[in-house]
Formats: C-alpha cells, sequence, structure tokens
C-alpha cells in the first residue's frame, strides 16, 4: 500500500451515468483461514454489480475467535499484537479485492468487532490503511469512530442529492465485561444536528439512506405472531410461530428478531425529519427482508458469513440512487446461487464452507468413505483373481 493517496473525505459523486450502486456486506464475520466460499461470492458480487461504492455494516470479523486455531478452539496465539495482526490478516480477505479493484468502501462496527482487546479507534486505523478507504470518523470524539455520514453529490460534484448515515449500535463495555445493543443518546444528538445542518447548506430535506448493524426497535412492528398452519408461518427451536405481516413485509423470516435494547428516540426523530427514505440493518443473519413503518422503509440484510449459521439467504445486498429520481431508491438481494451458480462445484463448495451443514458434510464424508471402501474392496478382489 506504498504511495497510495489517502482519501480526506467521506464525500462520493454519482457516476458519469447519474447513479450511485452500493453494495451492502452485512456480517462477513470471519477470521485469518477465511471460507473460500464467501470470498468467491463476494468476488463475483464485485465483478457482477460493478458497485461504485461498498459497505461493511457489521461484524466484519469473527471478533471473539481471533486468536482460534483453523479446526478446534485452541489458541494459537497471546496478546494485543497477535489479535492487531490476525484482525490485519482476516481483514484482508474482504478488503484486498476492493483495493485492488479500486472500489471505495466504508464501514461500522458490530456487536463481534467489539469482542478483543483492540478498541475501534485501533482498528480503524487498519481500515485506513486502503487507499479506497474513506476516512470515516476523523473530527467528532463526541460519537463513535464509525458513527458519521456520506454526502452523494451529482455526478458533476455542485450539489448534494442525497446523503448516507452510518451509525453505531453495538459496543462492550470492557469494565463490565458485558455488550451492549443500542443507538446512544449522543448519535441521536449527532443526527439531528448533522440533519439540520445538511437541510440549511441545502435549501431543502437531503434524502437518505441509513445504515446500523443491530436493528432497531421499531422492525418488531413488521413481524407476528401466528399459528404453525398460518400462510408464511415459520417455527422456531423454541417451538414458537412467527411470520412477516402480511402486506406490511416481505421477505424471508428465518430467526427470531435480535433488536436494539432501545433507540433512545432515533427513530421519532428520523419519522419526524422526513429525510431518510430507509433504516437498513444486519446481524441477524437469516433473516432477509423489506417492508415500512410509518412511510419509513425498514430493511433486514443477511450474512454473507460461511463461517457462523446462516441460510441460503446468504449473499449482499445492492441499492441504487439515481439523480433523475430524486427521493427514490433501488434495492434487491443477490444470493449465493445468483452470484455462483447452482453447478455441482458451486453446491458442494457451499456445502463444505457453511457452518450450518453438518448433516450434508457428514454425509458427503460417509459417502466418499463409502466410494473408498467399495473401491478397495474391488482392487483387493482384482489382486486376489
Amino acid at each position: 500500500m506504498k504511495g497510495r493517496t489517502v482519501k480526506t473525505s467521506n464525500t462520493v459523486k454519482l457516476n458519469s451515468e447519474g447513479r450511485l450502486v452500493i453494495m451492502q456486506v452485512s456480517d462477513p464475520q470471519d477470521m485469518v483461514h477465511v471460507r473460500p466460499a464467501m470470498v468467491k461470492m463476494l468476488d463475483a458480487a464485485y465483478d457482477t454489480v460493478k458497485p461504485d461504492l461498498v459497505l461493511f455494516t457489521g461484524d466484519n470479523i469473527l471478533g471473539n475467535h481471533l486468536l482460534d486455531a483453523r479446526i478446534g478452539n485452541k489458541k494459537v496465539a497471546s496478546g494485543w499484537r497477535a489479535e492487531y495482526d490476525r484482525m490485519e490478516q482476516s481483514l484482508a480477505h474482504i478488503l484486498n479485492p476492493l483495493e485492488k479493484r479500486g472500489i471505495p468502501f466504508a464501514m461500522i462496527y458490530g456487536n463481534h468487532d467489539d469482542m478483543n482487546s483492540v478498541t475501534k479507534e485501533e482498528q480503524i486505523e487498519i481500515y485506513r490503511k486502503y487507499s479506497m478507504s474513506l476516512p470515516m470518523n476523523t473530527d467528532n470524539p463526541g460519537v463513535d469512530c464509525d458513527t458519521y455520514n456520506i454526502p452523494v453529490l451529482s455526478h458533476n460534484g455542485e450539489k448534494t442529492l442525497f446523503n448516507i448515515w452510518m451509525l453505531d449500535s453495538a459496543w462492550t463495555d470492557k469494565s463490565q465485561g458485558r455488550g451492549f445493543a443500542e443507538i446512544k443518546k449522543e448519535t441521536v444528538e449527532w443526527y439531528n444536528k448533522t440533519q439540520k445542518e445538511l437541510e440549511k447548506q441545502n435549501g431543502t430535506s437531503v434524502p437518505s439512506l441509513m445504515f446500523m448493524h443491530i436493528p432497531l426497535p421499531v422492525q418488531s412492528e413488521l413481524v407476528e405472531t401466528c399459528n404453525k398452519n398460518d400462510e408464511g408461518a415459520v417455527r422456531f427451536k423454541d417451538g414458537s410461530c412467527m411470520r412477516l405481516v402480511p402486506g406490511k413485509a416481505s421477505g424471508a423470516l428465518g430467526e427470531p428478531l435480535s433488536l436494539c435494547t432501545t433507540d433512545n428516540g432515533l427513530f421519532e426523530s428520523v419519522r419526524k425529519k422526513g429525510d431518510v427514505m430507509a433504516v437498513i440493518s444486519g446481524h441477524d443473519h437469516s433473516n432477509c427482508f423489506e417492508g415500512k413503518v410509518d412511510g419509513v422503509g425498514i430493511i433486514q440484510t443477511s450474512a454473507a458469513s460461511f463461517r457462523c449459521y446462516g441460510s441460503n439467504q446468504r449473499g449482499v445486498r445492492v441499492f441504487v440512487l439515481d439523480e433523475n429520481k430524486p427521493g427514490e431508491f433501488e434495492t434487491y438481494m443477490l444470493h449465493y446461487e445468483d452470484l455462483c451458480g447452482k453447478s455441482l462445484k458451486a453446491k458442494l463448495r457451499y456445502i463444505w464452507d457453511a457452518d450450518d451443514r453438518i448433516p450434508q458434510k457428514c454425509a458427503l464424508i460417509a459417502g466418499a468413505a463409502a466410494a473408498a471402501a467399495a473401491t478397495c474392496a474391488l482392487t483387493v478382489k482384482a489382486i486376489k483373481r
């Protein structure tokens, strides 16, 4: 990375076609010995979509297992330097492909990113070593280093047409040894102040997308309890049944919602100000859906990780902003099969790399062992002849 050009502003411009294609990668959540299926899926996504900006929305590493060996839970290193070095190696798997392609990126943290001895401020310097990294929060100590906004200018750079909010929603209090899932009061105050400044500078409210890791409590309005025979019902391990509220949300519900304990009034501010077109989150690996509450889009993006639990919803989400469509956005998901195909090789790679495919892995191993035994038996029989 020698001789790199350091970015000093979070500002991005619409491309020559007057569009900005954003790719959201949530919960890549891997380590040094990365799962190849995820890397191949992300590479295919970058080459297929050709995004103008990539946003990592938390759990960018499997933070509480950074020192683990390739297999099992044996610690293979110890101390701050070892954690930092392994974190840098882990992040390289998802950042090097963007550096190579010249695609700008930015990020926020999730609950896993803060489960180690390396502070958020120390971690962010790893991201900033890449020339394609936006600087993120460099000048406001009143909020987290991953709480900031990205103004989106017209293709000629003359006017701010859109805005992207990036908000921290998860952290660990090391002194208490416990994690928190909430939007801090300071973050809400910062949003209110910055939104007002943007509106004053531009003479009007700036249409925005708001990203965070852990979903807001308001997301619960898109899900309801139901009977197991109801249309769209999903039965969970504890025997409960839930579904997305018909007519209010659509997509896939794969697990119970895990939400912020409080948003300290953030959604109420968003609703009143009217600048946010949609609030987008990750965190719940198997959930992938879209809905609306009080006119604000609520979007849940599934995980990209293969090292952790997940489902066939694994993939990336794409957003498109267009200067010819002010106040609007387009979004869609691309799943593993969309990007890597349905060939036998792609399916076997998925099964082998995905942590939630233990039964299928066992079946593959048993099948391979049976085939090997049969081959040996035939060989022995042939020799005896």
